[in-house]
């Protein structure tokens, strides 16, 4: 394990629990509540990433094994917006995210804290129906065009859109989920789709051309993942959070190892019910190395600020903040 972790380990462990008075009346922790986007198109549960790593090595459940602590992982269909209800209400203490659920749910008052990144320079993808001759963002203006409005996909279009000096009052968009949006666009329902690599599964087929993605951009409207853990929850329960970002690290070792890339698609693809193509097309020119560490080193902030920035001049949020004050503080003592 690397020196910077260890701290941030000791430091939840020990340097916390002398300020956290509160902790001698806290309830005895005896479930951790995980919140995670659904992205499967089966009847299993797959949130992609980390999350399915974590969940099918019991990563989590054998770590808390000894105190009795249930491991609760809650998929949400609904992603980012009905998981900042779901904090909102008190039904769960921790969530892997994408950037902008997170953004707008600090933005809009739920105490959170940033634990860690999950993920960085996801890409998203333009979807077309054949035949249509766009090739460019410029292509689609007053077109009917699909997006997850309140999700990372979202600020991914916004950020792509703001790089072609675009907005989404170019356009007639549509509000629609990464399901219903790849249906409508084989249906030709709609004229384009702007998302994750499940678009790639309508190219296969011959339902849709994929243009450009966020490579193609210079990697602007690129997605970053975190992990964000209800202030109550990490201020009453430092120990669990120091013992579930140890454990997490197993499953990011595996992760950042790229001689697993071909285990980890067959492990995605099956808990998705997607064709391993997807996965395959989506990653090949990309290692896992440079997608998953766990890190919230300054280039990842960095990001993660631009991405605040964006949402507020999109008007996606109404408050902007600094990502250095939502790190939880004993990891931004650590300086990771």
């Amino acid at each position: 394990m690397n020196t910077p972790f260890k701290r941030v380990i000791n430091l939840f462990a020990a340097g916390v629990l002398a300020g956290l008075a509160l902790n001698v009346s806290a309830a005895e922790l005896t479930q951790i509540r995980i919140a995670v986007p659904d992205l499967s198109a089966g009847t299993q549960h797959s949130g992609g990433g980390l999350t399915d790593v974590l969940r099918t090595q019991q990563i989590f459940e054998k770590a808390f094994a000894e105190q009795g602590v249930e491991i609760q992982w809650n998929y949400f269909k609904g992603a980012g917006p009905v998981i900042n209800e779901a904090f909102a209400n008190g039904q769960v203490d921790l969530a892997y995210l994408g950037d902008l659920a997170a953004i707008i749910g600090k933005s809009n008052g739920l105490d959170t804290r940033l634990l860690s990144a999950t993920a960085r320079g996801i890409k998203h993808y333009l979807g077309v129906v054949p035949g249509s001759g766009v090739k460019t963002l410029q292509d689609l203006k007053g077109k009917r065009v699909a997006i997850f409005r309140g999700t990372a996909s979202q600020l991914s279009f916004d950020a792509a859109l703001a790089s072609q000096g675009l907005s989404e009052k170019d356009f007639k968009v549509i509000n629609l989920d990464f399901n219903a949006a790849v249906a409508a666009l084989a249906a030709k329902q709609i004229d384009a789709s702007w998302g994750g690599s499940g678009l790639t599964a309508l190219q296969a087929r011959g339902l849709a051309e994929l243009p450009l993605n966020t490579k193609d951009l210079g990697g602007a409207g690129s997605i970053q993942a975190v992990l964000v853990g209800s202030g109550k929850f990490v201020d009453e329960h430092p120990e669990a959070v120091a013992k579930l970002l140890k454990a997490q690290e197993h499953a990011v070792q595996w992760l950042t190892q790229d001689s697993n890339k071909d285990a980890y698609i067959v492990l995605v693809s099956g808990l998705a019910s997607y064709p391993p193509l997807i996965l395959q097309q989506d990653l090949k020119d990309q290692k896992l190395s440079e997608v998953f560490p766990s890190t919230l080193d300054p280039v990842f902030l960095g990001k993660l600020q631009d991405a605040v920035d964006l949402a507020a001049q999109q008007k996606l949020i109404r408050k902007p903040f600094k990502v250095s004050e939502w790190v939880a503080p004993p990891l931004a003592a650590a300086k990771l």
